[in-house]
């Protein structure tokens, strides 16, 4: 199901001269003991990035998955981007969730960056729903949110048409926040990266899926280690 789109991102990253990175032992593939999931990831190297993460899992009719996280340099404040895909086979549903993340919740910061993001919400009626269950607005999550609860029709129409047009979109915006003067100092973006991290390691309801099929000992490795390894900085921060 979302393997045109794995491709579709290799391919963006390939052409903003991007390469990927070795991950550490065990986590860039995975599959379940009984044999009825694999989970298989990607680092790579971006210009203009620290850290771009890509996952995509595949249990059959039952479960389709692919996430990626792309995070700026800490020279950067532009928000880090983050993709979220489902497709529960046997149901024939889809849940998507894509958004520019911001690193603070400031009008200028929304006034600044979200001008696109605002655009596409506007465009793909599809991709308005709410469900403030899977998502807090106050934390990391625009107002603009991308998010589509549906079925066969989205996933095979509207779906492919926001994601390419989600990715140009992002691409030139960091574009553009690497031009413009940053108002956030390095420290500040690097600290608001770490609390994301946190944030979402403590949120993220993939991690319960993951355990779910490759155990609990491989699954929170994969969590602190590959997903949000900033996260590992607990102790000095607190959400």
């Amino acid at each position: 199901m979302f393997d045109p789109f794995l491709n579709e991102l290799n391919e963006v990253l390939i052409s903003e001269k991007g390469q990927t990175i070795e991950l550490p032992d065990g986590l860039g593939h995975c599959a379940s003991p009984k044999g009825d999931a694999l989970i298989r990831s990607w680092l790579w190297d971006v210009p203009g990035f620290r850290r771009w993460r890509i996952t995509r899992m595949d249990a059959g009719d039952k479960l389709q998955v692919f996430n990626s996280v792309a995070y700026p340099k800490f020279n950067n404040e532009c928000p880090i981007m983050g993709i979220d895909l489902l497709w529960f086979g046997v149901k024939k549903k889809l849940v998507a969730v894509l958004d520019f993340q911001p690193l603070v919740q400031e009008k200028s910061y929304f006034d600044k960056y979200y001008k696109d993001l605002k655009l596409l919400k506007s465009n793909f009626l599809d991709f308005n729903n709410k469900n403030t269950r899977i998502y807090d607005l106050n934390k990391f999550f625009s107002p603009w949110v991308l998010f589509c609860r549906g079925g066969h029709e989205e996933a095979q129409s509207s779906l492919p048409l926001v994601f390419t047009n989600f990715l140009q979109s992002y691409l030139k915006l960091i574009s553009h926040g690497e031009s413009n003067s940053c108002e956030m100092k390095s420290n500040k973006i690097k600290d608001l990266h770490i609390l994301y991290d946190i944030y979402s390691a403590d949120k993220d309801p993939a991690h319960g899926l993951f355990k779910s099929y490759f155990g609990k000992q491989w699954s929170d490795r994969f969590l602190t280690e590959f997903l949000f390894p900033h996260s590992k900085s607990r102790t000095s921060f607190e959400v």
